[in-house]
């Protein structure tokens, strides 16, 4: 039996036994509950513009879910992005995501407290401008992939202690809880959402949208400042070899294929709130001052990756004597580092404040393409009297192509006697506005500018040039039905 074998099943046992302590908790916190059910909920408003939703309460269907503890929630997400200048060539493209999505409050359905199940599914349509067009390693939008119809998140939750620990089970996707910034998520370039290294340096992206992989995730909160999230993950959701794109393939292209052939990705973050509001705030008490949040967290991944450089010989991958074949090293990791935070706030009864935030990360340079990724910037809430909902964002996104990687262009150069480009970096700039047009109801102008797209990389199209830096301007909309 393989290692990665042997440690799945070890874990499997370890799951096991933790499992039937976990329901012996359970059922102890069952029997000495006290808790009373919550209010009712005010009625939904009636007018369109008003509801949270654009089909309101479907007729009674959402009131009568509700009465199960079944929330059903559907989205759409569509956009037109372009590029006028740069790229391999210039243009424009669709593309969108419908979500499904079914959450029971296994408290309420069943008398199981503390208990959450959630199920969902993506369609996704259109094309891909930065697989087209661009060929940045910081793409456009981080709806873009492949066109498909496929499950995402399959889970089961249980909180204990109040809700102060909760477990998670099931097939997940990180980017909805791990490496996240709050204020960054406003941004429709990829990487302001799932960095930049997880998504070049791991097996087919990292567990995130539009993959999710089955695992494990621990959530504890020892004080209302601290948060400790950690758990472990199969690292390769479509299977197959690294640095291959296998979603459209058999199960794959469902998102029920379960791979648990390559690696485990065991991932952890510390998270700690600064002014935090507390959870039963003192009547008539002082605000406790600008918020924000810190992070710090490291992933490793078991799985062996390609070396940027040198084949099993340790020649050179441009040597014509090489074998073609990368030399493959055991595991992988990343330290990273995140910050938001609110510096100013004319009102702490007001919407409006103005934000900024900050994320590093950094891997080893010999086994990955990128070994240093940053993203940054600043956000304003409520820019404009009476658009409390609305928000401003000016962003930053910086990738540093790894020494080895760099090292083999020089390598090509220097066996075919040309001027081969090297690939030295990328960043972008992003300007966006988010106009809440209705609660249900979001419209966003977006620009971005790409420097140095691919690091530098060559343009197929013209021989002995790279490819030009690339103006984008793109309109997304998202309908929350």
């Amino acid at each position: 039996m393989s290692d990665d074998r042997r440690w799945w099943s070890d874990c499997a046992l370890c799951s096991a036994l933790a499992a039937s302590l976990l329901w012996a908790n359970l059922a102890a916190a069952q029997t000495a509950s006290t808790e009373q059910p919550p209010p009712a909920a005010p009625a939904a408003p009636k007018g369109i513009w008003d509801r949270s939703n654009l089909f309101g309460d479907m007729g009674g269907l959402r009131t009568t879910l509700g009465d199960y503890g079944i929330t059903l929630g559907l989205t759409e997400t569509s956009e037109v992005l372009g590029n006028v200048t740069g790229g391999v060539h210039q243009g424009a493209a669709y593309d969108g995501v419908t979500q499904l999505t079914v959450a029971a409050d296994l408290g309420k359905m069943i008398g199981l407290d503390g208990a959450i199940f959630n199920v969902s599914g993506l369609q996704i349509h259109g094309r891909n401008l930065s697989t087209d067009n661009l060929h940045s390693l910081q793409t456009a939008s981080g709806i873009e992939a492949d066109r498909s119809t496929r499950l995402w998140e399959l889970w089961y939750q249980q909180s204990f202690l109040h809700g102060k620990f909760d477990v998670k089970l099931g097939q997940q996707s990180l980017d909805q809880e791990f490496m996240i910034s709050q204020q960054s998520s406003i941004f429709i370039n990829t990487m302001m959402g799932w960095p930049l290294i997880p998504s070049v340096d791991l097996y087919g992206g990292g567990p995130v949208y539009p993959l999710a992989t089955p695992g494990v995730r621990l959530r504890g909160q020892p004080t209302d400042t601290i948060t400790i999230l950690g758990g472990v993950f199969d690292d390769n959701p479509p299977g197959g070899p690294f640095n291959n794109d296998s979603q459209l393939r058999g199960a794959a292209q469902t998102g029920t294929r379960f791979n648990f052939n390559t690696g485990a990705l065991f991932i952890a973050e510390l998270q700690y709130a600064l002014n935090a509001a507390p959870a039963s705030p003192a009547e008539g008490a002082p605000p406790a001052g600008l918020p924000g949040t810190y992070k710090l967290g490291f992933w490793y991944d078991t799985a062996t990756f390609p070396d940027q450089r040198f084949d099993q010989n340790g020649v050179s991958l441009a040597n014509p004597a090489s074998t073609g074949i990368a030399r493959m090293r055991r595991g992988n990791f990343s330290i990273y580092g995140l910050m938001d935070q609110v510096v100013w706030q004319p009102d702490p009864k007001s919407a409006r404040a103005l934000g900024v935030f900050a994320r590093f990360m950094g891997a080893p340079e010999d086994r990955n393409l990128i070994n240093f990724s940053l993203d940054a910037g600043v956000t304003l809430k409520a820019p404009f009297a009476g658009r409390d909902s609305d928000t401003v964002g000016l962003g930053y996104g910086f990738g540093q192509i790894s020494g080895s990687a760099s090292s083999l262009d020089k390598d090509v150069g220097r066996f075919t006697g040309t001027a081969y480009p090297v690939r030295s970096s990328e960043s972008f700039i992003e300007l966006t506005y988010q106009a809440q047009i209705a609660p249900w109801w979001l419209v966003q102008p977006d620009l971005q500018y790409v420097f140095n797209p691919g690091g530098g990389i060559p343009n197929p199209n013209v021989p002995g040039a790279r490819i030009k830096n690339e103006f984008v301007l793109g309109l997304r909309t998202n309908i929350t039905f």
